[in-house]
């Protein structure tokens, strides 16, 4: 069954697909992700995620993150450089309680300076768990240069310095400027009827504004490739190759995720995990993924392995994206990588919570959602010639970038 759209009068989108399951899941999609904070506000959109639970007008925070756990459910949320979410799966008979308190901290949030000081702290522990794990900050540090002196480079969480001076007024400022229903995506997925929804929304967010006061975002450019090693593994050494990549508007966008999920998403016969784990034995762990924003994107690839394999590792790597550049793969390769891209997308689709993260945030960034036929379609359409030509423009050895945590003295 295909998901429905609906945008109405007020600019508040709709997805909706019906899934018979006990269980509901719903998503509150904000285009107010990192990249649209200030220069001097960097961590506000996540210090945002964290504040909105602390109580709203008529809950205090206990009664806010208590509305749907103490019925079995999760609230939670997320923030990403071009999206903040707020989300629940509860069971179905609770879908008004969900969509109540999604509304009523969307809508009505209150921030105490007593809450906001506390929530600093929550915020500092969490950049402190994050830095350290070379694992997950390599990740970030890796973007911050890719995306140098750009809004796209700033770490989600922020850094302590900065947060210290977020108040109570740079908070309410951004629910303001972002929360507003011209700029919401609500997507649904359960087993509960769309009339049900649509009476439920218009209830519960009629007085959320129409509009807000939005930056328009500053696209990226000037992307200068680099080489960097720093001493800061623990017990195992870390290498991100990449580079940059289409944006998710780029009609190439999905031939760009079928090649890297040919390099090294996640099955096993991923050409980098047969060559560098099971023909090497160089590494343990071995990923591949690409990131399209609205204006550019990147790819990059992530080895976890022993100090002395990393300089064989990324001879390896870079032998493989010159294969790929030299040479257009076979049709029977071409045809296997097909079949695997969409077995692997029929997969992702089956788990319902992860539908509902994936049609929001589609429709967010799209403002439509491609039926499984356009997409299988669109994949059928992909030549070798065009994953050539990709590799071609993207991973020649001059436009790579690297980043290495090796052993700490």
């Amino acid at each position: 069954m295909e998901p429905t759209c609906i945008t109405y009068k007020s600019g508040l989108r709709l997805v909706y697909l019906h899934k018979p399951s006990e269980v509901a899941h719903v998503g509150f999609f904000f285009r107010a992700g990192s990249r649209f904070e200030k220069e001097n506000q960097t961590g506000l959109a996540h210090f945002l995620e964290h504040c909105v639970f602390k109580g709203t007008k008529k809950r205090n925070g206990i009664q806010t993150i208590s509305r749907i756990d103490e019925v079995g459910g999760e609230l939670n949320a997320y923030t990403a450089k071009e999206e903040l979410c707020l989300h629940a799966s509860f069971p179905k008979s609770h879908t008004a309680r969900a969509l109540e308190l999604l509304s009523d901290i969307s809508i009505n949030p209150v921030f105490t300076k007593k809450e906001v000081e506390k929530e600093k702290e929550i915020i500092f522990d969490e950049i402190n768990s994050y830095l350290d794990s070379p694992y997950d900050k390599i990740f970030d540090d890796f973007e911050e240069e890719l995306f140098k002196g750009h809004a796209l480079g700033n770490n989600i969480l922020g850094v302590k310095e900065g947060l210290a001076n977020l108040n109570k007024k740079d908070l309410e400022g951004f629910v303001r400027d972002y929360f507003f229903k011209g700029n919401l995506v609500v997507s649904f997925v359960g087993d509960v009827s769309l009339k049900t929804i649509e009476r439920m929304l218009e209830k519960y967010l009629h007085a959320m504004p129409e509009s807000g006061s939005q930056i328009e975002i500053n696209p990226f450019s000037g992307y200068k490739p680099f080489r960097m090693i720093r001493k800061e593994a623990n017990y195992q050494a870390h290498l991100v190759m990449g580079g940059m990549a289409p944006s998710y508007f780029n009609e190439s966008r999905t031939a760009m995720a079928m090649l890297m999920n040919m390099i090294g998403g996640p099955a096993m016969n991923a050409t980098l995990n047969i060559s560098l784990r099971e023909r090497h034995v160089l590494a343990y762990s071995v990923e591949a993924n690409y990131v399209p924003y609205a204006d550019v994107g990147f790819w990059q690839v992530y080895v976890g392995c022993e100090s002395r394999n990393i300089k064989k590792s990324i001879k390896l790597i870079e032998k493989e994206l010159e294969r790929l550049q030299n040479k257009p793969i076979s049709a029977a390769k071409l045809t296997k990588v097909k079949q695997q891209f969409k077995g692997q997308l029929a997969l992702s689709m089956d788990v319902n919570s992860g539908l509902m993260y994936s049609l929001g945030k589609s429709l967010l960034a799209f403002g439509q959602i491609d039926t499984i036929e356009e997409i299988h379609k669109s994949i059928d359409n992909i030549s070798a010639d065009e994953l050539q030509k990709l590799a071609q423009t993207y991973m020649r050895k001059s436009e790579v970038s690297s980043l290495v945590f090796d052993l700490k003295d």
